[in-house]
């Protein structure tokens, strides 16, 4: 079985435009929300998000890449092209039909289609649109694949190119996809991970609607409160992270610093509602214990776990449960945290986002807190790092997400010399 390790990382994330920042501002626990800026919101119930200070000059992308590109896009390919600045691959000496693109998205272009929309209905008054009114790249926008085939053009990247859309799973999918290529023998390199810039009227109706977001905006930090008694829903984000991700003799071979080792990947599906989820979280359950099979890894020596810690009582009690029946009484004892307490909910970006932290927590052994955790939920009582972030010997971090549409996925990442 070929082994696969992760050598770049590139974040963008609310609060911190880069890894360097998205770190220090989930390790200080220093949450990035704020009234909605982008539209206005008085109509809806929710009006707190956590938007990224992106801006895509900044950050080397051309006018045109911007022109033709929706803004999950961009940030998709801003992560990229740091985390492959990180990996320190020279592209020169890189065997292009063995490098291919793993990319995770929820929703797509949505900021697109409904600006576009707006256009050729005016502004919904007529039934029968008109095209001519419509941007020349709309076609970019209503195919999911079209971040994907951006990253694979900027990079030669001329294995598989694939799009990953699992609802709120598709970051650690898309990582996951990605890992059994490599494994495979379908590619050497991988660029891999998500991106989702879903802070749109249609999305935040859409949320409202289920009352799935929080209400509350009296203090926007405040706002995301996972596992706490007072939550009342999840705070709507976006952003994107990417990792790279590469076969450890490749790797080895050209003096790569790795940051962790890919140990283990499982997905399920609950098969019992869109949104809903089993109070007793079997199936995700079930995904953690395959990943701790795969990598021979005891429940007592995951050293950090990043939860899926929406801010849902539904989700949080869920969660709660399915860790305490796959790491029986060492959930009791596991460090545990919720970084959307600090960066929202990305949807199918957050996946990818949370693996990120897991790599440097792995690296520098330090767990950030889960902000606004001052009043636990009693049905929520493991250790989740309440408010300030711990030094952690961690040898294995876990990582478990949930998504509508049923889906339940977990990684394990573990220090190289710990998995060897």
């Amino acid at each position: 079985m070929r082994r696969v390790v992760v050598t770049g990382i590139g974040v963008v994330a609310p609060g911190g435009p880069r890894r360097e920042e998205f770190w220090n501002r989930i390790v200080d626990g220093k949450p990035a929300m704020r009234l909605i800026d982008a539209f206005d919101p008085t109509p809806f119930r929710s009006q707190v998000v956590a938007a990224c200070d992106f801006d895509p000059a900044a950050y080397g992308l051309s006018p045109q890449l911007v022109r033709r590109t929706d803004r999950f896009g961009q940030l998709a390919v801003a992560a990229a092209d740091e985390a492959m600045a990180d990996s320190g691959l020279d592209l020169r000496a890189v065997d292009r039909e063995r490098m291919g693109v793993c990319l995770g998205s929820a929703v797509g272009a949505s900021i697109t289609l409904e600006d576009e929309y707006v256009v050729v209905s005016d502004r919904g008054q007529n039934w029968y649109v008109d095209h001519r009114y419509a941007q020349p790249f709309l076609y970019q926008a209503l195919v999911p694949s079209s971040a994907a085939t951006e990253l694979a053009a900027r990079f030669g990247a001329q294995a598989q190119a694939a799009v990953i859309s699992t609802g709120c799973t598709s970051g650690l999918d898309s990582i996951g996809h990605a890992y059994r290529l490599i494994q495979d023998d379908e590619a050497d390199v991988m660029i891999a991970g998500a991106s989702d810039a879903p802070i749109t009227p249609i999305s935040v109706a859409c949320f409202d609607a289920i009352r799935a977001t929080t209400p509350y905006r009296d203090d926007p930090a405040q706002a995301s409160r996972p596992f706490d008694a007072e939550r009342q829903g999840f705070v709507l984000g976006e952003g994107s992270a990417v990792l790279v991700v590469e076969e450890l003799g490749s790797a080895l071979a050209r003096g790569a610093t790795i940051y962790c080792e890919i140990t283990g990947y499982a997905a399920r599906t609950n098969g019992y509602h869109m949104t809903g989820l089993r109070p007793d979280g079997v199936e995700l359950g079930a995904a953690i214990s395959d990943v701790l099979g795969q990598a021979g890894v005891a429940p007592d020596q995951i050293g950090y776990i990043s939860a899926h810690g929406s801010g849902t009582k539904q989700n949080d009690r869920h969660e709660t449960a399915a860790y305490k029946r796959a790491l029986g009484t060492a959930a009791y004892t596991t460090p545990i945290s919720s970084i959307k307490s600090v960066v929202g909910h990305s949807l199918g970006a957050i996946g990818s986002i949370e693996m990120a932290a897991c790599a440097l927590v792995l690296q520098r052994g330090v767990a950030p807190p889960t902000a606004n955790l001052t009043t636990a939920d009693p049905e929520c009582d493991l250790d989740y790092i309440p408010l300030v972030a711990r030094e952690v010997e961690a040898r294995h971090a876990l990582s478990a997400g949930s998504g509508f549409g049923g889906f339940q996925s977990a990684m394990l990442f573990s220090r190289l010399e710990e998995a060897a």
